[in-house]
């Protein structure tokens, strides 16, 4: 149907998320019907980002610095550390001006059916890093899904022993959302109605 060349472009973009069949093939024209210079400058910022881009060695929030500008600012709490799964609800809280505090990016969500254990995350890290800062609140800004309930519960369940605040955020969020798509106002609702969670 198509000419080797762009059967082959059309194949590679469907290997991203989310782009099906019909995507690809608009995103494959949209590359060939724009400039050169366009298309280079677009493989340009993947390179650099590829090349550039690590995660920070003390929160593991993607950066470019290490540590990232998230634990060097003196303006943010120490006391108060925000677990997320990944480095987008980071920014989406972010977007949202609901938390002055330092992160930890767990790196995903406990799903033991997709191969996903308690080693497979940052937690061990985290652990170690709040045995050793003068920590006094975790919030749990984990999404309301099966696998973010599964992961609150072991979270809470580990941290007990250290004897900290440890709250998540309210109910805002409808259950099984994501939260890099909720509104910055639904998410600052969240942090603003944040609750201690039980231990039992």
């Amino acid at each position: 149907m198509y000419a080797t060349t762009l059967k082959n472009l059309i194949e590679e973009l469907q290997k991203l998320p989310g782009i099906g069949p019909k995507s690809a093939q608009r995103l494959a024209f949209y590359f060939l019907a724009t400039s050169k210079k366009s298309v280079e400058d677009i493989v340009a910022s993947i390179m650099e980002a590829k090349d550039k881009i690590t995660y920070c060695s003390v929160c593991f929030n993607v950066t470019d610095v290490n540590p990232c500008n998230k634990c060097t600012d003196a303006t943010r709490q120490d006391d108060s550390i925000c677990v997320v799964a990944e480095t987008k609800d980071l920014a989406a809280i972010e977007r949202s001006g609901a938390f002055r505090g330092k992160y930890h990016v767990l790196g995903g969500l406990l799903s033991p059916l997709d191969g996903i254990e308690p080693e497979t995350l940052r937690i061990n890290e985290l652990v170690t890093r709040l045995s050793k800062n003068n920590v006094k609140e975790v919030v749990l800004a984990i999404s309301p899904t099966t696998e973010g309930e599964a992961t609150i519960i072991y979270l809470t369940r580990l941290l007990k022993p250290l004897g900290l605040n440890m709250t998540r955020i309210a109910y805002g969020l409808p259950m099984g959302a994501d939260m890099d798509y909720a509104d910055p106002v639904t998410l600052f609702k969240s942090f603003e109605g944040r609750r201690i969670v039980s231990h039992d």
